[in-house]
């Protein structure tokens, strides 16, 4: 899991799946969540309460494992709500490797 950078992304909800394909990963604020969406190994994509650690040490997941980026965006893990409902009230951070 990489930190998130200080500064927000300017993108818009239809360059998000391309983002993510890309960068594998990405740091979504919503109100006072704060969301980390990733890839698993490159197989499947979920997302992660960063509010709340595992026993090894890593974000637990909020989400189910899905195959495709496009599953991954329909999934209801915000309150019931999916990236795309929230996507206006959301806030984007870059995920720093290092």
């Amino acid at each position: 899991m990489g930190k998130k950078a200080s500064e927000a992304l300017d993108i818009n909800y239809e360059d998000l799946a391309e983002y993510l394909h890309i960068n594998h990963s990405v740091y979504m604020r919503v109100g006072h969540d704060i969301y980390y969406l990733t890839d698993a190994n490159f197989e499947a994509w979920r997302a992660q309460d960063t509010s709340k650690l595992n026993h090894k040490g890593h974000f637990t997941d909020c989400s189910p494992l899905v195959s495709t980026v496009d599953e991954f965006l329909s999934l209801p893990f915000v309150h019931g709500k999916t990236i795309k409902d929230v996507f206006d009230h959301a806030t984007f951070y870059a995920s720093i490797k290092g």
